[in-house]
């Protein structure tokens, strides 16, 4: 994007690597980029103007999930959702480097598309066509992502060499479509931490790699290679404690390749710290985010009800009530459910997993309707007296974020970029 863009040949994404591998020679400070998923126009917000605050970069990876040409669940096109993120960063006068990227861009990645049961060739088409649409917005970065099959029996694993084969044929389409378009170059990302497909172990992480690099030789993209993949680094959506051994050893690895490895599901981690002395490229945080606006509205309804014992609201805005049926009602929340728990029934599942149900599962509702009318009915009333609900909501994200900033050693980057 023109805020911040760095100019030359070398995507803005790898020019930042570059500079930052530069600072670690002559400061010996490691540091490691925050890609935040976003998930809400609240968490883009609140990205741009914790990076302002911070002056970091910021990295933003998006799924098809959140943003596509269907609109996804956060009601934003690839275009539109570029648009948004230039006029926010226009209203703060951020001029740093925002990185745009797909995150998870891969058939049947795409809840539709699995829960659909799509064939092959149609799920390969969309995702190519997504692809399109994401160069012409102007995105930085494709992650390549083809390690679900959904024709695989239960617990088989697509073989490597399928993803291998699959993801060389997913690049060759994007940079033979930007070059015919004669657009600049972007990066690319791949590989998942998943188990299904996973590069789970060093074995499979060095094969991967290898034929990724024999492919895109056959295809002619000698000079095209991404500067992410995706390692298991430890943590998941359930587990919080991120394995600094392992990552180390990835990063060694995918340094021979001049690629750096990129953690996902960081979330809530307890060792930040350790991502850029690990050699970490950069780390994805999602559904943390989507708790910590959650718990925003959660202060700004306490405030509500205050309000309404001094008789100063009459109506209360209902948000906890309105985001509760409205998350059990998308049925999203049986994606996350643990082996044993009942998808028949919301309300039998343990208190405490309900509450983590409705806090994560917001992501897929904030825009519907009933979600935004209450939520600006909450705003409303605290307005009233005083108060600014959307600048207490944007807080609480904001601080989660800095807390990424602080660790992962970016705070005042942008000086020496």
């Amino acid at each position: 994007m023109s805020a911040g863009e760095i100019h030359g040949e070398v995507p803005l994404m790898e020019q930042i690597l570059l500079r930052i591998k530069d600072l670690e020679k002559e400061t010996g400070i490691k540091r490691t980029i925050l890609a935040a998923c976003p998930n809400s126009r609240a968490v883009i917000k609140a990205a741009l103007r914790s990076a302002k605050r911070c002056n970091a970069p910021v990295k933003f990876s998006a799924t098809l999930n959140q943003v596509d040409l269907d609109g996804g669940y956060t009601g934003f096109t690839q275009q539109e959702f570029v648009n948004f993120i230039r006029q926010e960063a226009l209203v703060i006068n951020l001029t740093g480097p925002v990185i745009i990227a797909i995150d998870h861009g891969g058939p049947w990645l795409k809840d539709s598309q699995r829960q659909g049961r799509w064939p092959y060739d149609a799920a390969m088409a969309a995702i190519k066509e997504s692809f399109e649409a994401a160069i012409d917005a102007g995105y930085h970065l494709i992650h390549v992502d083809p390690t679900i099959d959904i024709n695989l029996h239960d617990n088989e694993i697509i073989s490597i060499e399928v993803v291998a084969q699959r993801t060389v044929e997913l690049i060759a389409h994007a940079e033979n479509y930007r070059r015919r378009r004669h657009l600049p170059r972007i990066s690319y990302e791949v590989g998942t931490e998943e188990v299904h497909g996973g590069l789970a172990n060093m074995k499979t992480f060095t094969r991967f790699l290898r034929l990724l690099k024999e492919g895109l030789y056959e295809k002619a993209f000698n000079d095209t290679w991404p500067c992410f993949i995706v390692g298991k680094v430890g943590t998941d959506l359930h587990t919080t404690l991120f394995d600094h051994e392992v990552a180390w050893t990835l990063a060694k690895i995918a340094a021979d390749y001049n690629s750096y490895i990129k953690g996902h599901y960081t979330d809530n981690v307890e060792n930040p710290e350790d991502y850029p002395e690990s050699g970490m490229g950069a780390a994805n945080v999602g559904p943390e985010f989507t708790e910590r606006e959650y718990d925003g509205l959660m202060e700004l309804e306490a405030l509500e009800e205050n309000l309404i014992r001094q008789d100063k609201i009459k109506d209360a805005g209902q948000i906890k009530k309105t985001l509760r049926e409205a998350v059990i009602a998308s049925g999203r929340w049986k994606k996350w459910l643990q082996a044993g728990e009942n998808q028949e029934d919301f309300n039998s599942l343990d208190p405490g997993r309900q509450e983590w149900l409705i806090k994560t599962g917001c992501r897929y509702i904030w825009e519907n309707p009933e979600v935004v009318s209450a939520r600006e009915k909450l705003y409303l009333n605290l307005k009233k007296s005083g108060i600014d609900g959307e600048e207490i909501v944007l807080s609480h994200i904001e601080h989660a974020m800095e807390k990424y900033f602080f660790k992962f050693n970016l705070f005042d980057l942008n000086k020496y970029l």
